[in-house]
């Protein structure tokens, strides 16, 4: 590791954050079984998009009982005030989860650890990789999974963490990465799933998920 010291402008916006971010991240920790499901739909839509689309997407697939009701929700994520893109392609993938729910709430409700939980919907829930099996099992309240993505890793740049913005293209990389990450967030005192939040925080100027 080239450097342990976070920099500067990111120990202050902490010390100014610290106590949003770790009220949002007990908020993950007290979401309800029943939004499991709609949660997983947050992060089918938010690749390439933007995460307050993917959010009021969500909420209104909450508000109509997607998980209950048939109906094509692709006119939801083709609104142009909520617009995602690849709809038609999201919006098959959202079906798929619909009809596979009952397997992946048994996965969620059985003994496996958090970073086995992590493998199996990367490996068998479509439009769903390393980073979004991350970041949806962190929104439902588990912690150390690192969701690695292109503004997360420009920070560990900054930081010091690593010279250039590494490849993650493969799992054996994205978990290298990965241990880098922690072994930082180690190093600064500050566990990784606070990081997270803060470096988000950073890009798009609010603590969302």
């Amino acid at each position: 590791m080239i450097s342990i010291q976070l920099p500067i402008i990111f120990q202050n916006k902490y010390e100014k954050l610290k106590p949003f971010i770790r009220q949002r991240l007990d908020d993950f920790k007290n979401v309800q079984e029943s939004k499991y499901f709609y949660e997983l739909c947050f992060c089918i839509c938010t690749p390439q998009s933007r995460a307050s689309s993917a959010m009021a997407v969500q909420l209104e697939l909450e508000k109509l009982e997607f998980l209950n009701k048939e109906f094509d929700p692709t006119p939801i994520l083709r609104n142009k005030n909520n617009y995602i893109r690849f709809h038609n392609q999201k919006s098959k993938r959202l079906i798929l989860i619909k009809k596979q729910w009952v397997e992946i709430k048994a996965i969620l409700d059985s003994e496996m650890t958090g970073e086995e939980k992590r493998e199996w919907i990367n490996d068998n829930v479509n439009g769903i990789g390393r980073k979004e099996s991350a970041h949806y099992l962190r929104n439902i309240g588990y912690t150390n999974l690192a969701i690695l993505d292109r503004h997360i890793l420009k920070h560990l740049v900054t930081s010091g963490v690593f010279k250039e913005v590494p490849n993650i293209s493969t799992k054996s990389r994205y978990d290298d990465v990965s241990a880098k990450f922690m072994e930082f967030s180690n190093e600064v005192r500050i566990p990784m799933d606070e990081l997270d939040l803060l470096f988000w925080a950073e890009e798009a100027g609010e603590i969302l998920k």
